[in-house]
């Protein structure tokens, strides 16, 4: 008799390698290529349990779009499936950093990429504002949704912090539910417990002991700096660069300014999660076994927040209480979404080059529908080809 998850296994891991290896942009680009293929082309899920993969993803630190895939991998086959959509995705990156971490230390030279991604950042744009729209539409049902969208919309452009605005949109509509529709027995809390606990996670990691210090870079050191990088980020790519610089050039000393700004850049021009900078870091410090200690160390609370988000949620799915505090934290990371794309689209439409670029990609999306992996490439080939676009 076959395996009843084999089937599923293979079909994730195949999936999350072909994605890590193809998909570049950053979280919210992954996200909405993940929306592209797995609900509209595949049908491994609808709108509804995607949005919630994501609200979820939101929730903990780490790495987003990692935790979405784990969340979809844990979907279609348990915690294996979790464990190799995690696996299969951080894979093609990690290897790729491998190589231009070999490259970098070896002939100290950076891969001409700038122009390349000039023409990739406009369709990234548009493929996240598609996916907004898509998500939008079954994620902000009502007006009390759409309020809480945009509230949470303005409290991310005054700077407030993205966890704060998660838990405030879901107390929001909990409390709605509250004095509004809620059941004769009353909400279950239990679901607030891994809410709560956050920030004492947050806290505890900045307390506690740090075991690195300036001076010769030891493996354990290392892999304590990174493991407490995964444990309290939340936000974007741009909040994990300044975590590193903090950590790694001002606090420790162990590289420049210089060799950071050299790994952001290999960190933007390889598909994949730009948590795998730490890979380049890593290799560029101590070789190989660097490499390997830094992206465990990154990496590994991701899993660990994943695994018990997911054992909560399977607890609580049908809990009334829950459900309402789950559809305000959608609605806040929709606007989370609609946030990073604004700072993307600031960055990304500098001349008419670019602007020219995402209209092309926009009536591509509305005419034809093509693969996003296609229309991403084409907009490599454009900023390499056009002469000063970006």
């Amino acid at each position: 008799m076959s395996d009843p998850i084999a089937a599923p296994l293979r079909e994730i891991v195949a999936y999350f390698l072909r994605l890590g290896s193809t998909a570049f942009g950053g979280p919210a680009a992954h996200i909405a290529l993940m929306r592209h293929d797995l609900v509209e082309r595949k049908g491994w899920l609808d709108d509804d349990e995607y949005a919630e993969m994501i609200a979820l993803a939101n929730l903990v630190p780490g790495p987003n779009s990692t935790e979405v895939a784990m969340h979809v991998g844990r979907r279609r086959a348990g915690t294996v499936g979790m464990i190799a959509a995690g696996l299969a995705f951080i894979a093609p990156a990690f290897v790729m950093m491998l190589a231009l971490g070999w490259a970098y230390t070896e002939y100290g030279t950076r891969p001409g990429f700038r122009s390349v991604l000039a023409g990739i950042a406009p369709v990234v744009v548009v493929l996240i504002a598609q996916a907004i729209l898509q998500l939008g539409r079954t994620a902000l049902r009502g007006g009390s949704a759409v309020a809480v969208g945009l509230l949470a919309l303005a409290g991310a452009w005054i700077g407030i912090h993205e966890l704060v605005l998660l838990a405030g949109a879901g107390l929001v509509t909990w409390v709605g539910w509250w004095f509004g529709a809620r059941s004769a027995r009353g909400p279950g809390l239990g679901g607030f417990a891994v809410v709560a606990a956050m920030p004492a996670v947050r806290i505890a990691a900045d307390l506690g002991p740090v075991w690195a210090t300036a001076g010769p870079v030891m493996l354990t050191p290392l892999f304590v700096v990174f493991l407490q990088i995964g444990a309290v980020l939340y936000g974007s790519g741009y909040v994990l660069y300044a975590l590193l610089e903090g950590a790694l050039v001002h606090d420790r000393g162990w590289l420049t300014e210089r060799q950071l700004l050299d790994a952001i850049a290999m960190g933007q021009l390889t598909p994949g999660p730009l948590f795998t900078t730490a890979t380049f870091i890593g290799y560029t410090l101590r070789g190989l076994p660097g490499a390997l200690v830094a992206t465990v160390g990154i990496f590994l609370p991701a899993f660990c927040f994943v695994g018990v988000t997911g054992f909560v949620v399977h607890r609580l799915r049908g809990n009334a209480g829950f459900a309402a505090f789950l559809r305000g934290v959608v609605a806040a990371s929709l606007a989370l979404m609609v946030a990073v794309a604004g700072i993307l689209a600031r960055d990304a439409f500098v001349d008419v080059g670019t602007v020219a670029v995402a209209a092309a990609a926009a009536g591509l999306l509305w005419w034809r529908r093509p693969n996003p992996v296609w229309l991403i490439l084409a907009g490599g080939v454009a900023g390499a080809l056009v002469p000063g676009l970006g």
